[in-house]
């Protein structure tokens, strides 16, 4: 009698996290290692590895846009990760802004239903999300500030676009996430928002802007990740954002639990007098691909509180406390500076996660 073959189980084939080596990837390969998957990451050969040093991965070289090279690294996996993005706000030709973020997930999404995956997690962006001038942000407000977005932000609204039209029309198995600033350790790059935070715990960071932006604990993001995978519905997505406030109260809590004074902040007009002065001049002196941008002062405060209470609810998500997020983000970079790390004081206690 012939033997038969047994199908694998979802959770015992490979899933692909294509991005592994950016800041949501890479915590996301980290928690999958962790929940006992075989991981397969998707990498440029030229993309710098130090985040995933360490865990038992199998790396597949490639490019989104080489869609061969995806289908290879696709091939026998039950889910994908899409962690691929282009956050080059300042570059001067957006082109590769709109390569990479729309076509790459068009290519990504081609290789996956060409490969029969199961599940296709999609990192998308607060950015995408309609505004809402009474009251919380949710996922049911439709996109209705396109005049007013960047290209970066453009491009990423264009990419969800083509995820929901993939979803719809294709039937992708997908769930997109759109997640707010991403903060935490293993921060290698380091982020611009973490460099920030970093600066702003050490000292070095004295003054900054009257603005506001919703937080996420990078951890908590790859854990969303994670649970859109078991939990998520198929063409649906979700807020993953927690805290919300000023620079003053966000960053003032990270003054302060890195023994610093509380930063000095200015009126928004004249940061965007200065971003504006700044962004002309570097015009008329033919630079290209500059970060002092008028575009970095109005996404700061473009973002109001979003709901985040579809994940909770769905997928059961659960963030942790901003003070956790920043003690371990300073810790993190005081080791790797080579300084002393911090301990919580008794007046920002709160319950440890476990």
């Amino acid at each position: 009698m012939p033997t038969q073959t047994r199908n694998p189980k979802p959770d015992e084939q490979p899933v692909l996290v294509t991005g592994a080596s950016g800041f949501v990837g890479s915590h996301t390969v980290r928690l999958l290692v962790q929940a006992g998957r075989k991981v397969r990451v998707f990498l440029r050969k030229t993309s710098n590895t130090d985040s995933l040093q360490g865990l038992p991965v199998e790396t597949y070289y490639g490019d989104a846009l080489d869609p061969a090279s995806l289908r290879t690294a696709m091939s026998g996996c039950s889910s994908v990760f899409h962690c691929v993005v282009d956050p080059r706000f300042y570059l001067t030709d957006p082109a590769p802004l709109f390569n990479n973020n729309v076509q790459g997930l068009v290519n990504s999404m081609e290789a996956a239903l060409a490969c029969d995956i199961k599940r296709f997690v999609f990192c998308s962006t607060m950015g995408t999300l309609g505004r809402n001038a009474n009251g919380p942000v949710t996922e049911e407000i439709p996109f209705n500030w396109y005049d007013q977005a960047p290209p970066y932000i453009r491009s990423r609204r264009q990419a969800e676009d083509k995820f929901n039209q993939y979803c719809r029309e294709k039937g992708l198995p997908g769930v997109a996430l759109c997640i707010a600033n991403t903060y935490g350790p293993e921060d290698y790059q380091p982020t611009p928002q973490g460099k920030m935070l970093w600066e702003v715990a050490n000292g070095k960071m004295k003054v900054l802007w009257n603005a506001a932006q919703p937080t996420v604990d990078i951890r908590d993001a790859a854990m969303a990740m994670l649970l859109a995978e078991k939990k998520g519905r198929i063409g649906e997505r979700y807020i993953i954002a927690n805290e919300y406030g000023s620079y003053e109260e966000l960053f003032g809590a990270v003054a302060a639990l890195g023994g610093q004074k509380e930063p000095t902040i200015l009126p928004l007009w004249l940061a965007k007098s200065s971003a504006w002065t700044g962004e002309h001049l570097l015009k008329l002196l033919r630079r290209t691909d500059y970060l002092v941008r008028s575009d970095a002062v109005f996404l700061s405060v473009a973002f109001a509180r979003l709901d985040s209470s579809k994940a909770k609810k769905e997928l059961l998500w659960q963030p942790r406390p901003w003070l956790e997020t920043v003690r371990d983000s300073i810790n993190w970079f005081a080791s790797r500076n080579n300084t002393h790390p911090i301990e919580m004081p008794p007046i920002f206690g709160h319950k440890k996660r476990e």
